[in-house]
């Protein structure tokens, strides 16, 4: 258990940083972060900040989809935005297309790799993916239609209050899940090559 509980805090952090990352590269941001900026620039709250709410908010729309939480979902709410709050004041706006699209990217990876190693922690889901799967499982609608109608009406919100839309919205939609995927496969093999070791240890 305490080896997964760094893994988690290890995951959660990197996420953290990856979407602060995504945030200073200015050409777009994913439909949840669209909205948290939105927000942000509405309130004057620290876009991080935002996040932990919005995190807050989700969790409470678990209650009438009978979705349970873990330690992972709590600690995704508190950590992820807490983290991203603190990198944005050590990261710098990047100047330029060119640069913000391929710091961009190395946003993405970041948050692919975090993605791999919290997800394998196996201690809970985050709030989001919690309210595609109670959606699922309440309406009996695919998960591909529940986050299409959530993330575009998150989307669609954000915009509207200022939230940052742009290619790298459309990157995003396009890499992150195939790169998740791969992250996934290297945590899972590598956990694979530690268990003979550690079988062999006792």
């Amino acid at each position: 258990m305490t080896r997964r509980l760094l893994r988690l805090l290890i995951g959660l952090v990197i996420y953290g940083i990856g979407c602060a990352v995504l945030v200073q590269a200015g050409v777009g941001l994913d439909p949840w972060t669209v909205l948290a900026e939105g927000l942000a620039i509405q309130t004057g709250i620290g876009i991080g900040w935002i996040v932990v709410l919005l995190g807050g908010v989700v969790l409470v729309l678990w209650i009438p989809l009978r979705q349970r939480p873990g330690v992972g979902t709590v600690a995704n709410i508190l950590v992820v935005g807490t983290v991203m709050q603190g990198a944005l004041g050590l990261i710098p706006r990047v100047e330029g297309f060119i640069p913000g699209v391929l710091v961009f990217l190395v946003g993405i990876a970041l948050i692919a790799a975090a993605s791999g190693i919290y997800i394998g922690a196996d201690l809970g889901p985050g709030p989001r993916d919690g309210l595609m799967t109670g959606l699922n499982a309440r309406l009996g609608w695919p998960i591909w239609v529940c986050r299409f109608v959530v993330e575009g009406t998150v989307l669609l919100t954000g915009w509207i209050l200022g939230g940052t839309v742009g290619l790298g919205t459309v990157l995003f939609a396009t890499l992150i899940g195939p790169c998740v995927h791969l992250a996934l496969a290297v945590s899972e093999r590598a956990s694979r090559r530690r268990m003979p070791r550690a079988v062999a240890a006792v």
